[in-house]
């Protein structure tokens, strides 16, 4: 069994990638979710082959059969859970006249019930590691989108806020075992995801997945009498939009 254990989704690039090499330098094994066979091969031979401990799990998270699955094979890997990385998103832009409900659903599963999926998947692992040492912990990706909705990502501003409300939910639920949660609300992080945006934010302007990094690695430092339930991350204009 190993020292201390992470299940990272949407592990194959972007923040999910650069967390679960930060784990993995500190001396955890990682699952590394993804949904992509060829992103998540990728990066489990990056990581790999820097001498980490990691394995990939190919799961689409907003299937509840691969959200059981994933965490099983975790559990029969490597036996615990202490950091668990809800980090698996996805934003389709609509206005809401234009919504599709194929869309709509996507965004609630992936976003969303996900989150709660493995928490209910993996309480047993991250209660046991809570019992040893009071600091297990959950951070689920929200958005800054999450705090104030934005046009044209109504659903997605929609998914990221329960995601925020549900981190609360879980400090006031599961903080008496010893099991954190802290939702991270970033603006616009340089990663594939805001490909869209980049002709208008430069990457360099935006906030920077090593920003993502340094925020879970200052969690992990913590003591067990310390929770930080929310992190939000802004551009320096501060004005509180995505951009």
């Amino acid at each position: 069994m190993d020292a201390r254990a992470a299940i990272v989704t949407g592990a194959s690039s972007g923040i999910g990638l650069a967390v679960a090499r930060m784990l993995g330098e500190q001396g955890y094994a990682v699952t590394l979710a993804g949904r992509r066979p060829d992103k998540l091969d990728a990066a489990y031979e990056q990581l790999r082959g820097d001498g980490l401990d990691v394995q990939p799990i190919v799961a689409d998270v907003g299937d509840e059969d691969d959200v059981v699955r994933c965490v099983a094979a975790h559990r029969e890997a490597y036996g615990r859970l202490d950091v668990l990385v809800n980090n698996a998103g996805v934003g389709i832009g609509e206005s809401i006249g234009e919504l599709r409900t194929k869309a709509l659903d996507i965004q609630l599963a992936t976003n969303l019930r996900s989150i709660m999926l493995f928490y209910r998947e993996s309480l047993a692992m991250l209660t046991a590691a809570a019992a040893e040492h009071r600091n297990a912990l959950v951070v689920n990706t929200a958005s800054i989108a999450g705090k104030q909705g934005q046009a044209w990502l109504s659903v997605y501003s929609a998914t990221k806020s329960g995601v925020v409300g549900f981190t609360q939910a879980m400090n006031r639920e599961l903080g008496g075992l010893g099991i954190k949660s802290t939702a991270l609300c970033p603006g616009f992080v340089d990663t594939p995801m805001t490909d869209f945006v980049k002709e208008r934010v430069p990457p360099e302007a935006m906030i920077q997945t090593s920003d993502v990094v340094a925020s879970v690695r200052m969690l992990l430092a913590l003591t067990p009498g310390c929770v930080i339930g929310e992190i939000i991350f802004e551009r320096p204009a501060g004005d509180g939009s995505l951009g």
